[in-house]
């Protein structure tokens, strides 16, 4: 971006030595270092912007092609079920409760059903579960 040579360097040193003087050096340096931070995060911030609209005009355009395409082969094969489910496809639960009913209820179930058998065992029925010991 800036092409600062050695020499180019060195002068600006001398400069800003003879200009603001030994003494307020640090404190300008530290000034220009905090201008410099605030600029490169002004920059990141905006670079970020432009590609988020960059990636959002990319999606948006790819889900135009897959709408375009999608009724492209709606028209080709008017006649395919499309509420059906697929061969092979897991119906979905009608609610949350659905979902957790089909749960196994307590540990021996899943060990039970885990092992392969849909019965437990007095065994692992009466298991105690015990805390544990402090540290």
């Amino acid at each position: 971006m800036f092409d600062v040579g050695a020499s180019e360097l060195l002068l600006i040193v001398i400069v800003a030595i003879v200009v603001i003087g030994p003494k307020d050096l640090p404190l300008a340096l530290r000034t220009a270092g905090r201008w410099i931070g605030k600029m490169r995060r002004v920059s990141g911030h905006f670079r970020a912007g432009i590609e988020t609209m960059i990636r959002e005009a990319e999606l948006e355009e790819m889900e135009r092609k897959w709408r375009e395409q999608n009724e492209a082969i709606m028209k080709a094969h008017p006649d395919a079920p499309v509420d059906e489910p697929l061969e092979g496809d897991v119906p979905a639960p009608a609610s949350a409760e659905a979902a957790l009913n089909r749960l196994p209820s307590s540990r021996a179930q899943v060990l039970n059903e885990a092992a392969g058998n849909g019965q437990t065992t007095g065994k692992e029925q009466a298991e105690p579960q015990l805390p544990l010991p402090p540290p």
